[in-house]
């Protein structure tokens, strides 16, 4: 296979990237300074402080009389119902996100706490996405490189905003990793990378995927479901097969030869996934059984040890309901209040609005960093930022952003980041967690069992370090193993290349179907990856995902787990093609066309 670097350039979609971390903590001070009100100032986290750090000196706007809009102004949707056992005025508050009640917070200098101030959430003194880009272009300083908040290198920040940078060059990973010999029998199992010679091109990708030439009622399958799970290369399916033929073993309890060998395949594919994610250490990956899992795990530990009563959760209007339930039974469970940042109508998350929801009692921050059900690509890096600055915790949901773009948990910053292997052409009931090793170190245990112990009776117990605390009994072994193959084959694509193929394609799809009439397409966010929601005037969405069916297209049609943004949009349900390495502009044909007939009642 060629390097990628040799491939043809191919100018990438403006996703927001992974910046430098300083940049982030400049952009985040500079939200709340420009905010109306007392003189605040900002001082970086412990973290930053120190020797050589100096926080830039921004001029204080003065305190203004908000202007409330003359315009109407639509009131959100309410996620939350109104329960007896939940707090009213606080979900009133939430829901009226766009109405006066908006709280912004800010620090003092002398008092590392926070001021809260009523505000109109409106009042376009407020800066937007275009205000803060100037702003910061206007102040950045020519600086060195910022020193790690989080371990690794990080890159030198520039004036550009990161949202407006090109995708970073694809990382250089590790080659599929090789039992060692000494000692053992020396097994090398099959490589999990593409064809030799393939390059970037769907039409010889597509021929690692022995599924996509199956025939769906006689005619050719059209997978776009990827969004609910990708299809798997044969080089998963036959590491799967050879873990089964020569390792197959409990891990970690045996001194026999296959206990040695599942061992080591089993910690080469968390290996796999620290590299994936560029995490610092191996011993910050928890395996999961997938993404909901890896939410739950977080909310049931730390999140039941450090939430309390009066205490705030903040999640977005976007989120699947892996990343609403949880929170909302732990709000639930200890008295504490969920709160949602809105929806604009495009589909993005209103920044201002929240902003004006981290307060001095949030304690949570957990967002999306892609939409499964509108694709909106989220400024994840600039709200874990500004969560950060408000002094909260963060997870971030990367179960639709992995097989799309290239992902930095370092450069990310987040505290805590989960993903699915079914939706990275791994295998189902697979899925790992990322946690920043001081804050794993710190949580409690989620399960009790064997191999998360270090030592029992009955009068005591000691847990195992991380990630073994949080791995009770028998996990499972050999789809951690298919998913560090399935990872070190995307990899060896070039996640800058993905992200450009798939970007043209949904460019492609958006196009077409606004030729189509009676077609609504739901949302229209800055950055869009993986997915194009959409619904036919006067067709119900299951009878347009059967019908395309018929024609051998596979989408998903229904609420997508997302419920609340769909009803923010009015719906209840949509039609979601969602695209991936192996489609292609024939498979857009193929559902532009189909759509057409059952529009004309063909």
């Amino acid at each position: 296979m060629p390097d990628p670097t040799s491939l043809p350039t191919v100018e990438p979609p403006g996703f927001p990237g992974l910046p430098d971390a300083g940049v982030l903590q400049e952009m985040a001070n500079a939200f709340f300074r420009a905010l109306p009100g007392d003189a605040r100032e900002v001082p970086p986290p412990p973290a930053m402080a120190g020797p050589g750090f100096a926080p830039p000196s921004v001029p204080v706007p003065p305190a203004a009389t908000p202007v409330v809009p003359s315009v109407p102004v639509p009131v959100p949707f309410a996620i939350l119902p109104l329960t007896p056992d939940v707090n009213p005025g606080s979900i009133a508050d939430q829901n009226r996100s766009v109405a006066p009640s908006l709280y912004l917070t800010g620090f003092s200098a002398s008092r590392p706490a926070f001021e809260r101030k009523a505000i109109p959430a409106l009042d376009r003194s407020l800066p937007n996405e275009a205000e803060l880009k100037a702003l910061l272009a206007d102040r950045a300083p020519a600086r060195g490189p910022v020193a790690p908040t989080g371990g690794g290198a990080m890159s030198s920040p520039t004036s550009e905003p990161y949202f407006l940078r090109p995708l970073p060059a694809p990382t250089s990973f590790p080659a599929a990793p090789t039992l060692p010999a000494g000692g053992r029998t020396a097994l090398v199992p099959p490589a999990a990378r593409p064809a030799a010679g393939a390059g970037f091109d769907p039409s010889v990708i597509r021929k690692d995927f022995p599924i996509l030439t199956e025939r769906v009622g006689g005619k050719p399958l059209v997978w776009l479901d990827n969004a609910a799970t990708t299809q798997k290369p044969r080089a998963v399916i036959e590491r799967l097969v050879w873990f089964y033929e020569h390792e197959n073993s409990n891990i970690h309890r045996a001194a026999h030869t296959l206990a040695a060998r599942a061992t080591d395949a089993y910690e080469a594919a968390r290996e796999d996934v620290r590299a994936f994610l560029n995490a610092g250490s191996s011993d910050e990956i928890v395996f999961v059984r997938g993404a909901t899992e890896g939410i739950n795990l977080v909310a049931e530990t730390w999140g039941r040890a450090n939430i309390g009563a009066g205490d705030e959760i903040l999640i977005t209007g976007l989120e699947h309901h892996a990343n609403i339930v949880p929170w909302y039974r732990l709000a639930k469970a200890v008295g504490a209040t969920l709160r949602v940042a809105p929806v604009d109508d495009k589909g993005d998350v209103i920044v201002e609005a929240f902003a004006g929801l981290l307060g001095p009692r949030t304690r949570l921050v957990s967002l999306t960093q892609v939409s499964n059900a509108l694709g909106t690509v989220t400024p994840a890096a600039l709200l874990v930022a500004m969560a950060h600055a408000a002094g909260a915790k963060v997870l971030v949901d990367g179960a639709q952003s992995v097989p799309h773009m290239p992902t930095d948990v370092r450069a990310l910053d987040a505290d805590w980041f989960v993903f699915s292997g079914h939706k990275v052409f791994g295998p189902t009931g697979i899925g790992a967690l990322y946690g920043k090793k001081a804050i794993l170190d710190a949580m409690p245990p989620y399960q009790g069992g064997g191999n998360m112990i270090a030592d029992v009776t009955f009068e005591a117990i000691s847990y195992q370090p991380p990630p073994s605390r949080f791995e009770a009994g028998t996990g499972n072994i050999a789809d951690a193993v298919g998913l560090g193959a399935a990872l070190t084959y995307l990899s060896s694509l070039g996640l800058a290349a993905v992200a450009a193929h798939e970007h043209a394609l949904i460019e492609d799809c958006v196009r077409q179907l606004k030729t189509v009439s009676g077609v609504r397409i739901v949302g229209d966010p800055a950055e869009r990856a993986g997915v194009v929601s959409f619904v036919i005037e006067g067709i119900n969405t299951e009878e347009v995902g059967r019908r395309l069916a018929q024609d051998g297209i596979a989408v998903r049609a229904g609420h997508h787990c997302a419920q609340p943004v769909l009803r923010r949009f009015g719906l209840e349900s949509t039609v979601r093609p969602s695209f991936a390495i192996y489609n292609t502009h024939d498979d857009v044909e193929a559902l532009i066309g189909a759509i057409r007939r059952i529009r004309v009642g063909a």
